[in-house]
């Protein structure tokens, strides 16, 4: 971690924070919640964010960031953000929900099929389509960084089969379309908040929960979880938010800085999380976890069976960001 500041980085920082000379810059300190360790990607990007902010702003900004929920969970740090008594979270989309149902899109399972599939949907129209219903909220989202794929790892058997999920006690996110999921998938899904569940795992709360394998490496699951799948049931981006009553006190060129450095962040970020996924996944394997791949036919069958979740979450997410995220899908598909 916090080795990959590239050279698209140092153009970036050229070419991305360039300021008018009568720029009206304050000195501030900005606090950062989020949820994952230090050494998690989103601590590279961070780093360069920092870097960025450091020379657009001549060292009057000082960035502080607060690791592993230490500020509160992510919920709780973005309700801080709506109140104006804490400047940024990094927070995954999901619990989100709880304040703007329509992120519950990025929940849906198997929406996307790859990296370069969601950074085109999330860095084009969509994306800032959802972005838009941010303010609404006292939310300004600067960016969408990486969260990745998720697995599923537990102490029980592989999974293999839909058959295999039975009765398992997975950890989801506090959302009702991923307990919608792993419900139709025949789990025992129980909502348990980031922070909490390597010690459920620990004492035998719960058999499973499921997560990209860099945060299953970097909160070292590993070390309580004898089975990881590659189910890749869903990508959920992160947000990177800011507290709007702290932004409209901010200078529009301050406010340009926040927005541009983030998306040096996002880069360096992104990046990062990519080149360290089989690393982790390799951390994994060397801890002593089985990883098993699941056929095409078996993933077909897993497929059809949450694909009445949709449906189902239409009221909630809006069936019209549905049919958007669908319609920009299949233009990014070429379809």
């Amino acid at each position: 971690m916090k080795t990959i500041i590239t050279t698209s980085l140092a153009v970036a920082l050229a070419m991305s924070v360039a300021l008018p000379a009568n720029a009206q810059i304050s000195e501030r300190t900005i606090r950062i919640a989020n949820g994952v360790a230090e050494d998690h990607p989103v601590g590279d990007g961070v780093d360069a964010m920092t870097q960025c902010v450091d020379e657009a702003t001549g060292g009057a900004w000082t960035i502080n960031a607060f690791w592993s929920s230490s500020l509160g969970d992510d919920l709780q740090s973005a309700q801080s953000l709506r109140s104006g008594t804490l400047e940024m979270v990094i927070s995954s989309t999901s619990p989100l929900v709880a304040i703007e149902p329509a992120l519950g899109v990025f929940d849906l399972p198997f929406l996307l099929s790859s990296a370069e599939e969601a950074d085109a949907l999330l860095d084009g129209e969509f994306g800032t389509y959802m972005a838009d219903m941010m303010p609404e909220h006292n939310l300004v989202n600067l960016a969408y960084w990486e969260n990745g794929f998720r697995n599923l790892s537990n102490s029980v058997r592989p999974v293999e089969s839909l058959e295999d999920f039975e009765g398992m006690r997975v950890r989801v996110m506090q959302n009702n379309i991923f307990l919608d999921t792993f419900q139709t998938l025949g789990t025992n899904a129980t909502p348990m908040a980031f922070g909490e569940v390597f010690t459920a795992l620990e004492t035998g709360a719960i058999d499973a929960q499921e997560n990209p394998y860099v945060t299953i490496d970097t909160s070292r699951f590993y070390e309580v979880q004898d089975y990881v799948s590659n189910t890749r049931h869903a990508y959920t981006p992160f947000m990177v938010l800011f507290s709007k009553p702290i932004f409209d006190t901010y200078s529009e060129e301050e406010q340009q800085i926040l927005f541009d450095c983030a998306i040096v962040g996002r880069d360096a970020q992104r990046e990062a999380s990519r080149a360290l996924s089989d690393e982790s996944l390799q951390r994994i394997i060397d801890a002593g976890v089985e990883v098993n791949d699941i056929s095409d036919e078996a993933m077909a069958e897993i497929r059809q069976a949450v694909a009445g979740v949709y449906e189902r979450s239409a009221d909630s997410i809006g069936a019209d960001v549905i049919e958007r995220v669908n319609a920009e899908l299949a233009a990014i598909r070429g379809q």
